[in-house]
């Protein structure tokens, strides 16, 4: 007998795609993400991906018919919009004045190395630059402490480690920019959450991205520390840059919102229905 008819997502294939990364192959990760996403891709009456790229990829991976797949863009989450600002915020940060912002966990595929190795290289021209990473030290992150002081970065690179939901809004809205050197997609949550606290953009141009981010955000190469640190230099130095990088990320979190996210979801559960 067939499972109860359900409606699944599944957010990224990159096991399959991304193999070489220890966080989805080693210790038998890769082998229970197999047979997860193959049973949901046997079973389920419809599968929710985030973007095209990520449709092809279930497709591909599994043969699902595409009239089985549906897409649904991620939105930011709930209390990215909250306005409150912590009373001990300042003391409890003491951020610098300008800073280039990521939050990400120290998983390998986060690709703080580059990251890192690219602020080297703006540094020596603009020797004020600073970079505030905000994620748990865990995983890799030992690994780019060591290589923040290798560059001689220590003065320029801010651990903040754990940051609580309620803190982040201001990160966001404080930073000169979000820089994000992914590996992983196809798509991202950071981004969305920076065009609508009008927080400049550069990311990875890596699977659905350039679908996500469309003119509202730089894109380089994440394998490339130049084009990285090209990216870093334009936002740390030219205002009208950002000024039209926040306008657009701004009508893009304007166009795709909570009411449109509901709506859509609720054409799926109706389209499903009638597979």
């Amino acid at each position: 007998m067939a499972p109860v008819p359900s409606l699944v997502s599944i957010h990224d294939l990159m096991h399959r795609y991304e193999r070489g990364f220890p966080e989805v192959s080693a210790h038998g990760a890769y082998f229970r993400r197999e047979r997860l996403f193959r049973n949901i891709s046997r079973w389920a009456k419809g599968i929710i991906v985030d973007s095209r790229v990520g449709k092809l990829h279930v497709h591909e991976s599994y043969q699902v018919p595409l009239e089985r797949i549906f897409e649904l863009p991620y939105i930011p989450p709930g209390y990215i919009y909250e306005t409150g600002i912590a009373g001990d915020f300042s003391e409890k940060y003491q951020l610098p004045g300008k800073f280039i912002f990521y939050p990400a966990q120290f998983w390998e595929h986060k690709n703080h190395a580059r990251l890192v190795e690219a602020v080297a290289k703006v540094k020596t021209r603009h020797p004020d630059i600073f970079l505030v990473l905000a994620g748990a030290r865990n995983n890799a992150y030992d690994e780019i402490t060591r290589k923040v002081k290798t560059l001689e970065l220590s003065e320029n690179v801010i651990f903040l480690g754990h940051v609580p939901d309620h803190d982040m809004p201001e990160l966001y809205r404080r930073a000169c920019a979000m820089v994000m050197p992914t590996f992983f997609g196809p798509t991202n949550i950071p981004p969305l959450e920076a065009f609508a606290l009008g927080c400049p953009v550069a990311v990875s141009n890596i699977y659905g991205m350039p679908e996500q981010a469309g003119d509202a955000a730089l894109l380089f190469n994440p394998n490339s520390a130049d084009e990285i640190a090209g990216c870093i230099e334009r936002l740390w130095s030219d205002d009208s840059l950002r000024a039209s990088l926040i306008a657009k990320g701004r009508a893009h979190a304007t166009a795709w919102g909570q009411k449109q996210f509901n709506q859509t979801f609720l054409a799926i559960v109706e389209a499903s229905t009638a597979c």
